[in-house]
């Protein structure tokens, strides 16, 4: 069964300075998420809360409609696998392995075959792992772990192109198998985007954009043409480029018709901004008051279309 999320004004405080603010965020049972932000951005913060491993300052935190802090039964349906994982470095990974049999539906039989095919060697201590396999052992760790809400918390960092490619085609089978509820916090975007049903973006501790994935794909363009034409369309630009008489310019939301024929009038190309481009575009750090600079506050579903068997 799959697991629903809500947070209601949620705030998170560490000390006097503030994670998160006034995040209000639905997330339905059974679809795969993308968390995205800038380093720093509060996505840590947010996942951290939905599994219970802070509680928040203010605001609820609802799991499957029930209060997640303290609350045992629907914590054990919850799996927050973080960028490492969170491993005893002493135990050997056949250890660690057995160890998350302590999860009611752990999967052991499934974890030791995703480690014979991901080479993770079990007579290893996790401690004399490479970052990469440590992050595969994360991974398989998680996908085992048949928990009903799985979110993967940046686990991708470390692995080589060919076996992300590998852990996110994994994913989706299993998904397709037991369909649940995933989040995959990362910055990789365009890996994992064709995996993605809806976008969740956060910026600065707030959410800045939720919306399914065609709705990002239809929401920005991109305007090269004569320069005077393109300022005279009047539209507000997330970035824009020049080059002697050209002008291109990147606008977050989708353009109207008229907008689209007077820019075809006057010689104007669009084009579609990719979901990658339009995260840069609006998460860029605001230009800094300061004479020096301060350090950056980090900060298709083809998916929907390959299960519904079209």
């Amino acid at each position: 069964m799959s697991l629903s999320v809500t947070l209601r004004d949620v705030a998170l405080k560490y000390g006097s300075e503030a994670a998160l603010t006034g995040i209000d965020l639905d997330l339905e049972a059974g679809k795969i998420y993308g968390l995205l932000g800038r380093n720093g951005a509060g996505k840590t913060s947010l996942l951290s809360l939905v599994a219970a491993f802070r509680k928040p300052t203010s605001g609820q935190v609802l799991v499957g409609g029930e209060s997640v802090w303290e609350n045992a039964p629907v914590v054990s349906r919850v799996a927050l696998i973080r960028e490492g994982g969170d491993f005893d470095d002493t135990e050997t990974v056949k250890a660690t392995i057995e160890s998350g049999s302590i999860r009611p539906s752990f999967d052991a039989e499934y974890a030791y075959k995703l480690a014979d095919r991901f080479e993770v060697p079990l007579k290893k201590r996790v401690s004399a792992l490479s970052r990469g396999k440590r992050s595969v052992l994360a991974a398989v760790c998680g996908l085992a772990a048949r928990a009903d809400l799985t979110m993967f918390d940046e686990v991708h960092l470390g692995m080589d192109a060919p076996t992300r490619d590998a852990f996110y085609k994994e994913l989706l089978a299993e998904y397709m198998d037991r369909p649940h509820t995933v989040v995959l916090s990362t910055h990789l975007i365009d890996e994992v985007a064709n995996y993605l049903e809806e976008v969740v973006i956060v910026d600065r501790g707030r959410i800045l954009r939720h919306a399914d994935v065609e709705s990002f794909q239809g929401m920005g363009a991109t305007l090269t043409g004569p320069a005077a034409a393109v300022d005279a369309l009047g539209l507000d630009a997330l970035a824009e480029q020049r080059l002697g008489g050209t002008k291109s310019i990147t606008v977050a939301d989708a353009l109207d018709a008229e907008t689209r024929s007077r820019a075809a009038a006057a010689g104007i190309e669009i084009g579609p901004v990719g979901l990658q481009d339009l995260f840069i575009h609006l998460t860029a750090p605001h230009p800094s008051p300061h004479p020096h600079p301060e350090p950056e506050r980090a900060a298709p579903s083809q998916l929907r279309k390959d299960r519904n068997g079209a």
